[in-house]
């Protein structure tokens, strides 16, 4: 059998932040949509040739929305786990490997920044 690669330990100790100027929202479900302004030249042409829309949504499930909405500046991602597995349990699991996925895919997309702690 072999060994999950466990998340990097520095990367858990990581403490996540909305970038200056994040929009988003949630509904009366507590789902979150994070509403990404489409800028730069290339937006412009796209929006006028397929058009492209000027903002776009993009909507969180509830496991991400339930994440999203624990970011406060404070946090680190090793805090996150606790809570995640309060909440959803066994479909929480892997819950650090989830949780480091997951804010990967934020930072990638620049959904999120990172806390300077130094």
């Amino acid at each position: 059998m072999k060994n999950k690669k466990q998340p990097d330990e520095n990367f858990l100790e990581r403490c996540p932040v909305y970038p200056e100027g994040m929009k988003w929202t949630t509904d009366e479900n507590g789902i979150v949509t994070i509403d990404i302004e489409n800028k730069g030249a290339m937006n412009r042409i796209m929006q006028k040739l397929i058009k492209k829309p000027k903002v776009s949504h993009i909507h969180l499930d509830e496991i991400g929305s339930f994440l999203w909405l624990l970011v406060d500046g404070e946090k680190k991602l090793a805090d996150m786990g606790e809570p995640l597995e309060e909440r959803f349990g066994d479909e929480a699991k892997p819950t650090f490997e989830r949780l480091s996925t997951f804010f990967k895919l934020l930072e990638q997309y620049r959904f999120i920044n990172w806390k300077n702690t130094d």
